[in-house]
């Protein structure tokens, strides 16, 4: 039995798919479901009860899925746990980012790389928010600044933000106007990136969308936004997007993006990090101690960064009784890890 064998039987067991799993673990299903029979075999035990249909775990599976991924996170956890043993004192620390992030956010971002400067030498890693939530639990990154919503065992989440989504439309047919209703676009195919590039909250809003009588989808190859602005402007599709992405071209390129009269959408930004790292005797206690007082509050771009530092920060969690970072309420491919060396 090898680690991967642990790891991919987690992965078919949270998603009751294998298919779903080999997307998950970029891999085919051919031999995802042969590592599986091999873990089977060896240990003498059927996991699953599968069909063409239905894919569930057996008794012998329920009993392994928690010794298993207790297994794994304490293999994870090996890299972070040896700095920690080691008392370094000034390591690499970095945090996930998703794309088209918030200016505000990157702003607190980087005041928190200028405030833990001492202490971390803090590090941004681009991903999406399934990738990046998961390299979180792995121990692979210290935090991230992710799409909501996040569930996920042993992740605190911090919400910081809700961006308004709107429609992106084409110009020609939507020039001008100042709104439009979902009514309206039943006529309409809806466009997105690739499956895997876009938040899971976009899952939901398609929900949404067929409620209300739009049943035509395209779903594109690639993950460029650009090119769904391409599509847009040809006419008769419509895509869904930041209402500050505002209107870009002219003449038959023309795109606008419009507020919904009849629907709200909003994307939410949070960080995330894991919660055992950030109490007072893990090892991210005090960069999370900070990340958690610039992040909090208001976004108000005029007010400064505080004075105190990372220590400072741990200090004063500390004599609050504070045992956890602040708390409150994803997978795709498989992204590339950061050098085991500045992990």
């Amino acid at each position: 039995m090898e680690i991967f064998h642990l790891r991919y039987f987690v992965a078919v067991a949270e998603n009751l798919s294998f298919s779903r799993a080999a997307r998950q673990l970029h891999m085919a299903t051919s031999p995802l479901s042969q590592r599986i029979r091999d873990l089977e075999r060896e240990l003498g035990r059927q996991l699953f009860d599968r069909d063409s249909h239905h894919v569930a775990l057996t008794p012998a599976g329920a009993a392994l899925l928690p010794a298993a991924k207790d297994v794994l996170g304490r293999f994870d956890d090996l890299p972070w746990r040896l700095r920690q043993a080691l008392g370094t004192e000034r390591r690499a620390a970095y945090v996930g980012v998703v794309p088209a992030l918030h200016p505000l956010l990157r702003e607190r971002l980087a005041r928190l790389e200028a405030r833990c400067a001492d202490a971390y030498d803090v590090k941004r890693w681009p991903g999406n928010s399934g990738n990046l939530v998961a390299a979180v639990q792995r121990g692979d990154l210290a935090m991230a600044l992710v799409h909501l919503p996040v569930h996920a065992e042993g992740i605190e989440v911090l919400e910081l933000l809700h961006e308004p989504l709107g429609a992106l439309l084409p110009g020609a047919e939507f020039g001008g106007r100042s709104s439009v209703s979902l009514s309206e676009l039943t006529d309409h195919t809806y466009v997105t990136s690739a499956p895997g590039t876009l938040p899971t909250y976009f899952d939901q809003i398609k929900v949404r969308l067929k409620a209300a009588g739009i049943h035509r989808e395209i779903n594109l190859d690639i993950g460029d936004y650009a090119s769904v602005r391409e599509i847009v402007a040809n006419g008769s599709v419509f895509g869904i997007t930041l209402l500050s992405a505002g209107s870009r071209g002219e003449g038959k390129d023309t795109s606008v993006v419009l507020p919904f009269r009849d629907f709200s959408p909003a994307l939410a930004t949070g960080l995330v990090w894991r919660r055992d790292r950030a109490r007072p005797d893990g090892d991210l206690h005090a960069l999370t101690s900070a990340a958690g007082e610039e992040f909090a509050g208001p976004f108000d771009v005029s007010r400064g960064a505080s004075g105190s530092d990372c220590a400072d920060s741990a200090d004063s969690a500390d004599s609050a009784g504070a045992s956890d970072a602040p708390a409150a309420p994803a997978a795709d491919l498989q992204p590339p890890r950061p050098p085991r060396e500045l992990r």
